[in-house]
């Protein structure tokens, strides 16, 4: 049995990618440490896993729109996340850390007690030529020369080994993706001697409940904007136009926690409204499914193949929105233009195509073939010896 710590980030977008991986790591016998702030307490016990509460400093609400405050946002919290758990970690050293890409706190540990290190990246990783593509471009921008210096400086005082912010923070020795190898750009180009794509990493996730077909349903709408964008009222009502009332048709709509439903009007027949759903259950069944393209969304509608109108919210989300299109499986909508003709327009294209529906068994077929959570626990325990 060995001791493995993760350190993850207080966003429920970056735990849940992680979360079946700790599970399984745990059934096979290893004590697991999960750094994470409180309010995800639920989420790791779950796994077996113990939580190391790090009170998080990250915002709840909205992030900056420039790109260096928003990392310099992320670096403060890993300096005093790993101020409070340092003591922690050298009192009971892990033997392998692990990290999300903003636990930056896992890697210094690894590094100044030298051990294994594997970074668990819930989004695409930098290709080769990616600092000079992207990286450089960012590091012109006001600020960024002062950034770099802070990080520096923190991972020579912390005891990193290594000393310089781009390569610590964009080019882990060894990297697990865990999203379909389909979603990243320039894959060809990914130096997969150092990263593995694992695909989702997904359980049956009984605890969220289940969901099944109504009867009569002929063609099922997912519609769900993830955990953090959905304060989208006028959206709503646009789907539930679009999808809502026609015969054979049957909407499940999820709006989050800070949407008044009652501001959705009177609802037709064969629409169901829910702060939250079981999403995984549902796409199972479903026949489309209207999506903000997170990361997380985009692989679980890939891993089902269900087809996909992409209303991108903020971050990566444009990018992925545009792969899943060129991929052939999606319609692009902004959410400017998300009128519900143009939702019904684009449902109604992707289901009568079926050349969407074949790659869509393709691209299910490969996902599936990267392995998912047994493989990725194999990788980590790879690193153990």
């Amino acid at each position: 049995m060995a001791h493995i710590a993760m350190f993850g980030v207080d966003a429920v977008s970056h735990t849940l990618p992680s979360l079946e991986i700790l599970r399984e790591l745990v059934a096979r016998g290893h004590r697991v440490s999960v750094v994470n702030d409180p309010h995800q307490r639920e989420l790791v016990e779950d796994t077996g896993a113990q939580l190391v509460p790090c009170t998080s400093t990250l915002p709840e609400g909205d992030w900056p729109d420039d790109p260096i405050a928003a990392m310099r946002i992320f670096l403060e919290d890993a300096v005093q996340g790993l101020e409070q758990v340092r003591e922690h970690f050298t009192a009971d050293p892990a033997d392998l850390y692990l990290a999300d890409i903003g636990g930056y706190g896992g890697r210094v540990l690894a590094e100044a007690q030298g051990a294994p290190f594997v970074q668990l990246s819930p989004t695409y990783v930098a290709w080769e030529g990616y600092a000079q593509e992207v990286g450089d471009q960012i590091m012109a921008l006001p600020g960024a020369a002062e950034y770099r210096a802070d990080f520096a400086t923190w991972l020579e005082r912390s005891g990193a080994t290594t000393h310089d912010p781009d390569a610590f923070a964009g080019t882990p020795p060894r990297a697990l993706a865990l999203v379909p190898r389909a979603m990243q750009p320039h894959a060809d180009r990914v130096d997969e001697r150092r990263i593995s794509f694992v695909g989702p990493c997904i359980g049956e996730r009984a605890d969220q409940g289940s969901w099944q077909r109504p009867d009569g349903a002929e063609v099922v709408v997912l519609v769900s904007l993830g955990s953090s964008y959905t304060d989208q009222p006028d959206f709503y009502r646009e789907c539930v136009a679009a999808f809502g009332g026609r015969p054979g048709w049957h909407l499940v709509l999820q709006v989050g926690r800070r949407v008044d439903i009652d501001v959705l009007g009177a609802l037709p027949d064969g629409v169901e409204v829910h702060r939250w759903v079981p999403q995984l259950a549902i796409l199972r069944e479903a026949d489309l499914f209207v999506t903000h393209a997170g990361m997380g969304g985009s692989g679980e509608g890939l891993l089902t193949a269900t087809p996909m109108i992409a209303v991108p919210q903020d971050v990566d989300q444009f990018a992925n929105a545009d792969t899943l299109v060129g991929l052939g499986v999606a319609r692009r909508i902004d959410t400017a233009d998300a009128t519900a003709e143009a939702l019904r327009t684009a449902g109604d294209e992707l289901l009568a195509d079926r050349d969407v529906a074949a790659r869509l068994a393709e691209l299910a077929h490969q996902t599936r073939a990267e392995g998912g959570t047994s493989r990725a626990a194999d990788l980590v325990e790879a690193e153990l010896r």
